[in-house]
């Protein structure tokens, strides 16, 4: 006789541990903190039309094996109607390696495209109109390096840069304590990040320099509190650094952009946009005098999906990943990309990114979710979540500036520690069974069937097709050209007082590898030493 199958209890907070109210009525609500949509606070919207003035962007996070390959996806992707382009590298490119380094070799084409030199991104956008599409690159401690890179690709195409339009993630300091892609020690890395906002300013007036990104925080184990507090404390060291440099925030502001994943909590997700785009503004305003409504904007594009989504039972993930996309189009969110259900395990067939494309396509042209901005708007829970998630955002910034700014904090793992245990508490409460994941930890299967009809081949030939060319560009190109241009960054490297992106721009141009100018650097700079805390 078969027993019972356990039944999980629904609870009385978030997964951050904000309180929900069985029953929420108006004395929750404090209109002056709501506002209205496109106006200071910005609660309910950067924009006053919301999404009848402007679809969110439409991507599909995509890259694999050699360039070819991942162009052929992207062709297909917007054949099916997909409207941007997100840009997944390999970890050597993230890493600053070239493909035949021995560090390099196993994983050359393997969570992303390998982009060595400026002939592989030629074939990356191949019959692409850079000039018509938004391209986001999911790219941190190379970052400067591929966005020369898109430059020169442009520059050779005849596009004129004040026509780029996208994003660089160029998020250095979450690397630190959350992926481990970094190269260079902190401040060379906040250097570099000003060099290219500060550059980009003046040659792609339209492109965002920088997409702040709580997401990998947010994946290693933060909470939704701590995933938006670390980000806006990020954000207002990059703006620090820029005012040292003599930046204006008011103008540079305007392309400062931010990024973050969507998990399961549906009204605590909506909450936190809410509350950290509401945030943001007050922190512009009052810290640094910015009254420039279009530079208080808290502008961010989502990824749904990440650690949210299982291997068991993978088909549930695309319930998963449709739940957080409407927490996503109910928060507001300028640009986003969702997970196919496959990702938890291989990269996604073509099959499965299809579905994940069609998720985004029939919520924005079926479901009527996108009609009214902040649709949620004036909802007792929603309201109140919202104003709960502001407090507890505020409060952990408040204890980073109480131990001496993110750089610091950084520099002595704290933050990485903090991080940690979360993620352990995290583990923790699925055990338990504290945190339901259907399919995992309650009613799971016995047979340990995935459910899954197709899989993902990476071509066993990729990376030596990957090294054939890269030998081919080092063999053929102007090699005094290309020397002369590594010896310049080297050079300017040495002073702080230049900005290195005319440097890098030139290197893409003569064909110098990533990892040629990223030894150039390290030559001057060293390597960031990680810190151990016991």
């Amino acid at each position: 006789m078969s027993s019972p199958t356990p039944k999980p209890r629904l609870g009385t907070h978030t997964m951050a541990g904000l309180e929900v109210p069985l029953r929420a009525g108006p004395e929750l609500v404090d209109p002056d903190r709501i506002g209205e949509p496109g106006t200071m606070p910005f609660t309910r919207g950067i924009f006053a039309d919301g999404y009848q003035g402007r679809l969110w962007t439409i991507r599909q996070y995509s890259g694999f094996g050699t360039a070819e390959d991942t162009n052929a996806r992207y062709r297909f992707l917007l054949d099916q109607g997909q409207t941007g382009l997100s840009v997944a590298l390999d970890l050597p490119t993230q890493c600053g390696y070239d493909p035949v380094d021995p560090m390099a070799r196993p994983e050359v084409g393997k969570v992303g495209v390998s982009l060595s030199n400026l002939a592989e991104m030629e074939i990356l956008f191949d019959g692409i109109d850079l000039g018509a599409i938004s391209t986001s690159f999911t790219i941190n401690g190379t970052a400067a390096i591929i966005y020369a890179m898109y430059l020169a690709t442009a520059d050779k195409l005849g596009v004129p840069r004040e026509k780029l339009t996208g994003t660089i993630q160029n998020d250095i300091l979450k690397e630190y304590v959350a992926r481990g892609t970094w190269i260079f020690p902190v401040r060379p890395s906040m250097r570099l990040i000003a060099d290219t906002i500060l550059y980009a300013n003046e040659a792609t007036p339209r492109f965002n320099p920088i997409s702040i990104a709580g997401a990998h925080v947010r994946d290693a184990g933060a909470t939704a509190i701590e995933e938006m507090a670390y980000t806006l404390a990020n954000g207002l060291a990059y703006v620090d650094e820029l005012q040292r440099r003599g930046g204006d925030v008011a103008r540079f502001a305007r392309r400062l952009s931010f990024f973050f994943y969507v998990h399961q909590d549906f009204f605590e997700e909506v909450a936190k946009f809410r509350a950290g785009r509401r945030l943001w503004a007050k922190l512009l305003n009052e810290r640094y005098g910015v009254t420039d409504e279009k530079a208080l904007m808290f502008r961010f594009g989502v990824v749904c999906g990440g650690s949210s989504l299982v291997a068991p039972q993978p088909l549930n993930n695309i319930v998963r990943v449709t739940v957080e996309t409407m927490a996503a189009v109910f928060g507001g969110a300028q640009s986003i990309f969702t997970c196919a259900y496959d990702e938890a395990f291989q990269i996604p067939t073509e099959t499965s990114a299809e579905i994940a494309l069609r998720t985004q396509q029939i919520l924005a042209y079926e479901s009527g979710i996108g009609r009214s901005v902040d649709a949620l708007g004036g909802s007792y829970v929603v309201e109140h979540l919202t104003n709960q998630m502001e407090d507890g955002i505020t409060e952990v910034m408040r204890e980073i500036d109480d131990y001496g700014g993110v750089e610091k904090a950084i520099e002595d793992g704290w933050l990485q520690m903090r991080i940690a245990e979360r993620a352990l508490e995290r583990k923790q409460k699925v055990d338990r069974g504290d945190t339901v994941i259907v399919g995992q930890n309650f009613f799971a299967r016995d047979d340990g069937e995935r459910g899954v009809g197709e899989t993902f081949h990476v071509d066993p030939n990729a990376a030596a097709r990957v090294v054939e060319k890269y030998e081919r560009i080092r063999d053929t190109r102007d090699a005094v050209a290309a020397e002369r241009t590594l010896a310049a960054l080297g050079r300017a490297a040495a002073n702080d007082d230049e900005n290195l992106m005319p440097y890098l721009v030139d290197c893409c141009h003569a064909y110098v590898t990533v990892g040629e100018m990223v030894e150039r650097m390290k030559a001057q700079w060293g390597e960031f030493q990680e810190p151990v805390r016991l």
